[in-house]
């Protein structure tokens, strides 16, 4: 069914407030041909048989990382060894707003964060074909104050504050999810962040008034790329805080204060060496962006990029193009305010041209190229950041107890073996999450390997 101009236009008033589960799918050209039941719908061969080759079982515990600004969902899945590697990625259709957090409703902003996903999250009756709700707001969010409902991933590629997908992308994202789930997977992580974390990114958006909650956000990053598992997540103090040994009999408020708290020794010493590489690599993108400052696009700009996709299309299809060939890099001499970047009309033409080529789109569901594709080279330059005020020009002073990291709702613990299968479902719907068991620690599970 499609639905009349008219009630389109209604819808999108509606959807300023959030994707609300309101418009109906657009369809797919580039779906399987095979799909009878798009809630029970298995994973492709070729990723079942990556799996095996990577040592995965098929109902291994997952994290979703999402990255805004390369436009990139991956699904990272757990080894026979406990360690998570990537196994499949996906062009981001379409998400609005900018680069920085969602705030408040009616923000257009897609969130970004720590949250945990339950097979509650799952909605197989979504009119964008299959959703995930992403959790917004999570304990960090709602003690700071900030506002939003029914912020999804979804499919249908049209984005109000969620993270759109294709319907061919969602569906298998969505079956990644539900086999996890079944394979005893009591809350799924997922990693919403502006950029990867790196060195050079960071020198690169040194001015944006969002640095400091970037850094909060670093920590936690850092800790998955030294350990590849999800870290423990908590908020105290109104801000994150990860892997933390708290002292007995003490327990974390997210309106209070922390209490004495630390970071486990081998990861102490793990992230030692990762930032300082760190820090050398921070210098080496300070000389290179020294007098100079990124232009973050608006969502306007990045959908001129792909304008052209809309021909022949849905109303709905509303695909955004990729912030890094929108962005510009400017001259700092040139700008009035480096936080608040704005160009010129009458320079527009004579501007740095896009810092970053054109992003690769090349399998048939919007998965980039292979899943063994390295990740780490991409990663590994980023470090440790404090939650606090950053200087332009500086990589964050690092203090590993003081790295925002607090439990939310439901934390996702590192996977332990994965637990025997329940009895099949037809619905997920039908799942009710589990209590949470209790996990072997982190540092203590990580230390052994």
């Amino acid at each position: 069914m499609r639905i009349s101009n008219a009630a389109l236009l209604i819808a999108t008033t509606l959807l300023l407030a959030g994707c609300n589960d309101t418009l109906d799918s657009v369809s797919e050209k580039k779906m399987p041909d095979n799909v009878s039941n798009k809630v029970e719908q298995p994973l492709p061969p070729e990723i079942l048989a990556s799996m095996k080759a990577k040592g995965m079982e098929r109902n291994s515990p997952i994290a979703i990382r999402i990255f805004k600004e390369e436009g990139v969902l991956e699904i990272w899945k757990a080894k026979t060894d406990g360690r998570f590697e990537k196994i499949a990625d996906y062009q981001i259709c379409a998400w609005s707003g900018k680069l920085g957090p969602k705030e408040k409703e009616g923000d257009r902003q897609a969130p970004e964060g720590f949250y945990a996903l339950t097979p509650a999250n799952l909605n197989p009756y979504s009119k964008y074909y299959l959703a995930i709700n992403t959790g917004f707001p999570n304990k960090y969010d709602a003690v700071n104050n900030r506002t939003g409902t029914n912020l999804m991933i979804h499919g249908a590629c049209s984005s109000s504050g969620c993270y759109s997908m294709t319907d061919a992308q969602i569906l298998e994202i969505y079956a990644f999810a539900r086999d996890a789930f079944r394979g005893g997977q009591q809350t799924v992580q997922l990693q919403a962040f502006p950029f990867r974390m790196t060195a050079e990114n960071m020198a690169r958006h040194r001015y944006s008034t969002h640095m400091p909650f970037w850094q909060m956000l670093k920590a936690g990053y850092d800790q998955f790329e030294v350990t590849k598992q999800p870290p423990q997540v908590g908020v105290c103090d109104k801000k994150y805080v990860f892997n933390q040994q708290v002292e007995a009999g003490k327990s974390l408020n997210a309106a209070g204060a922390c209490p004495p708290m630390s970071t486990p020794p081998q990861l102490s010493a793990a992230l030692a060496s990762y930032n300082s590489a760190y820090s050398r690599d921070y210098a080496k993108a300070m000389k290179k962006y020294e007098d100079k400052v990124w232009y973050d696009p608006s969502e306007a700009e990045r959908k001129a990029l792909v304008a052209d996709l809309k021909k022949g299309r849905d109303l709905a299809y509303a695909p955004t193009g990729s912030a890094l060939k929108a962005g510009k890099l400017l001259k700092l001499s040139e700008v009035a305010d480096p936080a608040n970047p704005v160009i010129s009309p009458r320079k527009t033409a004579a501007t740095a041209a896009p810092l970053f080529a054109s992003l690769d789109n090349s399998a048939k569901t919007g998965r980039y190229g292979a899943p063994s594709d390295p990740q780490t080279a991409s990663t590994v330059n980023s470090g440790t950041g404090s939650a606090g005020a950053v200087s332009p020009g500086a990589p964050a002073t690092i203090d590993p107890t003081q790295t925002a990291t607090v439990a939310l709702p439901a934390t996702g613990p590192v996977p332990v073996p994965n637990p025997v299968a329940p009895p099949p479902q037809s619905s997920m719907v039908a799942m009710d999450a589990a209590s949470e068991p209790a996990a072997k620690p982190f540092w203590k599970f990580w230390a052994a390997r």
